[in-house]
């Protein structure tokens, strides 16, 4: 089954990989910080080798945002997330896995759900051409 990870992270400093600037990272002891970027590495080639990773992207800074809302036939356009919001989305990643709990194991080690969050969306099966 496919799962959506979504990363979010704080947008004070909006450059990829995003944990590597945040100030929680920054303020431990470097042997801890080189050590959570090989495991964030090493995960990253585990699931490439397994073939759970389908694919995963980097999203833009969310200043470059748009919602779009039709209502009754109106287009409104708003610009960005809502700036008091404290984390937006900085990423996705779709894995391929046996499980709901492989799917949360690969969320808990990207190093981004230890200082803000990773959600995990089963994604549904749709028949093709139908949305």
């Amino acid at each position: 089954m496919k799962y959506l990870l979504l990363i979010y992270s704080n947008p004070e400093n909006w450059e990829h990989p995003m944990f590597l600037r945040n100030p929680e990272f920054l303020a431990m002891p470097v042997e801890e910080r080189d050590e959570l970027t090989r495991q964030s590495e090493a995960l990253h080639r585990e699931i490439t080798e397994s073939g759970e990773l389908v694919v995963a992207a980097a999203l833009a800074d969310p200043t470059n945002t748009r919602s779009i809302r039709v209502r009754d036939g109106f287009l409104t356009t708003t610009d960005g997330p809502y700036v008091e919001t404290k984390e937006q989305m900085a990423g996705y990643i779709v894995v391929d896995c046996e499980s709901l709990e492989r799917a949360s194991e690969i969320a808990a080690r990207i190093p981004d759900a230890r200082f803000a969050a990773v959600e995990v969306h089963p994604i549904m099966d749709m028949p093709d051409g139908q949305m």
